[in-house]
């Protein structure tokens, strides 16, 4: 095997290799010596299967596998002798001419091919000593957690028939069947029948439901509302529609007591019970939106330390995923890059500058957490699959399995669990200082990743948060 290196140019780097017809005979022999006390062939006792023979037989089966071998090969010795580390996968060029390719395959002739590589830059940690950030920190009020508790008793709250003499008032359930149209024609999943509505809930479209006030058992009224323009289905975006509505069912809310009983119903001894999960499930919602603004607050600051040449493989990869998921969400919703003022070329070197800024700080965390010798352990991962597993409710073990039986999806669960423990390994060298907010203050977005004039503002701001 011979191996020159052609191309040294940036993070790219492309060798020569040449495979002699000799070494590949001498591969082919080798395997086929090994294989004869294997292979049971009519007419020839076991182990005496001349060498000859089974070359007319299987050589050109083996010989692809001797020369896939072989590639594989050259290319971990490449790797090896060149201390590269790569940002993806190589590419292997076989010749144009399948005559060469063919020779070599039937035993004829040696292979000549290239290997091409992106490789990683090298990153000079930088001291991040000096970064500081600010942690915000909110506590969870007494008020908060009694509306949350009378929101799950409004939820439970039972509902009693409504005598047929009476009118529907606002909050009473009332069971409706309906046809929805626009300009006199029914739209498609315009129809419903038998769907309750909680009267003021706002589950339907903005003045939907005050129409349901002050009707009786078995009316049929026509209901008005225009759908918001910001709709997800694009066809009813900012449509006036009209339902014909038929009232099958009026009942009236209960009594909704909050009281030990009440805390029963979830499973809580008692009342006071109930409020302490609720106010640590709080908590750690607010933890995690504390958490979150801390490490993009960091990611910033390390962004602004580092430059360097970036793989252009790596970068395309994360543009298409942006991209494609921005292009799928404006299939959608309908909606244009004319209606985002901006232009598709705009947004591509938007949506580039983006994939840029996640490649750029995901070498940087990666080589950080190698040299804290960062590890996510074997347990760790088995947790983040059963978590993924817990979202698809009795399809836990298809999931569990297809983990574990496909490593790349093993390593997308790796991945965020590794970013996780790097960021918390630098915000242990940082300063990080505490600063107490309102609840309103620490769920207010910064002005960074609110929806920008000019740009695809949702998805925007979703990639950058990354």
């Amino acid at each position: 095997m011979q191996v020159t290196n052609t191309l040294t140019e940036g993070l790219k780097r492309e060798f020569n290799v040449v495979l002699p017809a000799e070494d590949l005979a001498s591969r082919l022999t080798t395997e086929l010596v090994t294989m004869k006390d294997k292979v049971r062939i009519n007419g020839f006792r076991p182990g005496k299967v001349p060498v000859e023979h089974l070359r007319r037989v299987y050589g050109r089966q083996v010989m692809a596998d001797v020369v896939q071998n072989l590639v594989n090969e050259s290319t971990r010795k490449i790797i090896e002798d060149n201390s590269i580390k790569l940002a993806l996968e190589p590419k292997i060029v076989f010749p144009e001419d399948q005559e060469t390719v063919e020779a070599a395959i039937s035993g004829k002739g040696g292979l000549e091919y290239k290997v091409q590589m992106e490789i990683l830059p090298k990153i000079e940690i930088k001291d991040y000593a000096g970064i500081a950030v600010t942690r915000e920190v909110a506590s969870v009020a007494d008020k908060e957690v009694d509306e949350s508790v009378q929101r799950m008793a409004d939820q439970s709250r039972p509902f009693v028939d409504r005598a047929e003499s009476e009118k529907s008032k606002s909050g009473d359930r009332v069971t409706i069947d309906f046809v929805g149209m626009i300009d006199g024609v029914p739209f498609e999943g315009g129809t419903g029948n038998d769907i309750p509505v909680v009267i003021g809930s706002g589950q339907f479209i903005p003045g939907f439901e005050e129409q349901l006030i002050n009707v009786g058992h078995g009316d049929t009224v026509i209901v008005s509302a225009t759908f918001p323009a910001e709709y997800s289905a694009a066809h009813l975006a900012g449509k006036a529609a009209t339902f014909n509505t038929v009232i099958k069912k009026i009942e009236a809310p209960g009594e909704a007591k909050i009281d030990d009983d009440f805390a029963k119903t979830f499973g809580f001894e008692a009342l006071d019970k109930l409020k302490d999960a609720v106010r640590s499930n709080i908590a750690r919602e607010y933890e995690a939106v504390a958490r979150s603004k801390t490490k993009r607050a960091l990611l910033d600051a390390l962004d602004g330390q580092y430059e360097f040449e970036l793989p252009p493989a790596l970068v395309e990869q994360e543009f298409n995923g942006i991209w494609n998921q921005v292009m799928g969400e404006m299939q959608q919703s309908g909606k244009t890059f004319a209606d985002e003022d901006t232009t598709e070329e705009a947004a591509r070197e938007e949506y580039l500058g983006i994939a840029k800024r996640r490649v750029r700080l995901g070498l940087v965390l990666g080589e950080i957490g190698e040299t804290a010798k960062v590890d996510v352990t074997d347990e760790e991962i088995s947790r983040g699959v059963m978590d993924r597993a817990r979202q698809f409710p009795g399809q836990e073990k298809m999931v569990w399995d297809f983990y574990r039986q496909n490593p790349q999806a093993l390593a997308e669960i790796r991945a965020p669990l590794f970013e996780d423990k790097v960021v918390d390994h630098i915000l242990a060298g940082v300063k990080v200082t505490e600063k107490t907010v309102t609840r309103e203050e620490l769920m207010k977005q910064d002005d960074e990743d609110a929806p920008a004039k000019g740009k695809a503002s949702k998805s925007k701001a979703k990639a950058k948060k990354d």
